[in-house]
C-alpha cells in the first residue's frame, strides 16, 4: 500500500513517520538508519559541541543515506545560541529543520528565504495557529503522553490532535504515546497526516549513544513507571521513574527553583544515565509508550513492523 499524505508529500519520504530530535541521542547512525527505512530521520544539533560538528554529523548522515532527513533544534536548551548552528543547515541545504523547546520565530525568518521545510513541535492549539501565522510548513502536537519537555495543560494526545487540526490549514503531525501501527492509525483517524515517535525510537539498534541499562529499562517499564518533573519550574518534562527522580521530586517540594535542580536536570545528568550506564548518578527521557516497548529491534524492522501493522488496520477499515 502507499501512504501518500501532505507530510510524505512535503518531506519527500514514504511513509509518514518522524523520529524525534532524542538530546544527545539523535545523530547520523539513527536519523539515516529512520530515513533509509522511509520515514524521516533526524539530527539533534544543539546536542553537539558547535557548529563546526553539526556540519559534520550532516556530512556523515549523508555517507549513510541519500533520503531527506531533518535537523531538530531544540532552543529552550540554556545558554546555547543556535543560530550559527542553523547557518550551517542553511550551507549544508538540508531539507528539513524541525524547531521544539522555545520561540520559533528567529529560526523561521532565518530559513524563510530558503527552501527549507519547517516543522514547529506545539502542545496547544494556540501555538499551532502561531506557528502557522508565522509560515511553518507543518506543525508536530505532542501530548501530555510523550517523553521528553511536553505542554503545561496536561492535554492527552487524542484529545489534542483533532482540535490542532481543526485549527489550522497546513498539516498535522501526532506525537505523544505512538509506538506502533495501532497508534500510527490512530493518529490518522484523528485527522492527523503523519506521526512523531521519539521514546520507541530509542529501543532499537541503531541508537548507539543509547547505555545498555537505559534501552534495558525501557523494555522493563510499564506505562506507570515514568514520571513528569520540572513542574515547578513550569517546564514539564516526562522521565523514567528511579530514585534518582524521586530525589528531584523531592527537591521541587522543597525548594522549587531552577537554581536548586539546575545540577540534577542539565544536560550532563541527562548523559550520565544514557550515555555512562550510571542510573543511580541520571535520569532518562521516556513516554508513557515505554509500557509498549518489548524488544530493540532494527529500525527498518520496527517500520516494516508497523507498517504491516497498519495495512491490517486499513484491511478491516475497507471491510466495515
Amino acid at each position: 500500500m502507499k501512504w501518500n499524505t501532505r507530510i510524505t508529500e512535503l518531506l519527500q519520504i514514504k511513509v509518514p513517520i518522524i523520529q524525534g530530535g532524542l538530546a544527545y541521542l539523535a545523530y547520523a547512525d539513527l536519523a539515516a538508519a529512520v530515513s533509509n527505512a522511509g520515514g524521516l530521520g533526524q539530527i539533534t544539533a544543539m546536542s553537539l559541541s558547535n557548529a563546526d560538528a553539526l556540519r559534520q554529523e550532516i556530512q556523515r548522515a549523508r555517507t549513510l543515506s541519500n533520503k531527506p532527513f531533518g535537523i531538530n533544534f531544540a532552543i529552550g536548551m540554556h545558554g546555547v545560541d543556535y543560530k550559527d548552528r542553523v547557518q550551517i543547515a542553511i550551507d549544508e541545504q538540508v531539507p528539513v529543520v524541525t524547531i521544539t523547546g522555545g520561540n520559533p520565530t528567529e529560526i523561521l525568518e532565518m530559513l524563510r528565504p530558503t527552501d527549507i521545510k519547517t516543522l514547529v513541535l506545539v502542545s496547544s492549539r494556540r501555538q499551532a495557529q502561531k506557528a502557522e501565522q508565522l509560515g511553518a510548513s507543518a506543525v508536530i502536537v505532542v501530548g501530555q503522553e510523550g517523553g521528553g519537555h511536553l505542554g503545561r495543560d496536561d492535554v492527552g494526545t487524542m484529545v489534542l490532535v483533532p482540535q490542532v487540526v481543526d485549527a489550522v490549514k497546513i498539516p498535522v503531525v501526532a506525537s505523544g504515546g505512538i509506538g506502533d501501527g495501532r497508534g500510527w492509525m490512530a493518529a490518522h483517524a484523528l485527522g492527523a497526516e503523519g506521526i512523531e515517535m521519539g521514546t520507541r525510537f530509542i529501543a532499537t539498534e541503531e541508537c548507539v549513544d543509547a547505555s545498555a541499562s537505559y534501552k534495558r529499562a525501557l523494555i522493563e517499564s510499564s506505562e506507570c513507571d515514568t514520571a513528569v518533573i520540572k513542574r515547578s519550574i513550569h517546564s514539564p518534562a516526562r522521565v523514567l521513574r528511579s530514585d534518582y527522580i524521586e530525589q528531584i521530586l523531592e527537591i521541587e517540594r522543597v525548594s522549587p527553583t531552577y537554581e536548586a535542580l539546575q545540577g540534577y536536570i542539565s544536560g550532563e545528568a541527562n548523559k550520565r544515565w544514557i550515555h555512562d550506564d550510571i542510573k543511580e548518578e541520571g535520569f532518562g527521557w521516556a513516554g508513557q509508550v515505554t509500557g509498549m516497548i518489548h524488544d530493540i529491534p532494527t529500525v527498518a524492522d520496527l517500520i516494516d513492523r508497523m507498517v504491516k501493522e497498519a495495512e491490517m488496520i486499513r484491511g478491516k477499515w475497507g471491510a466495515l
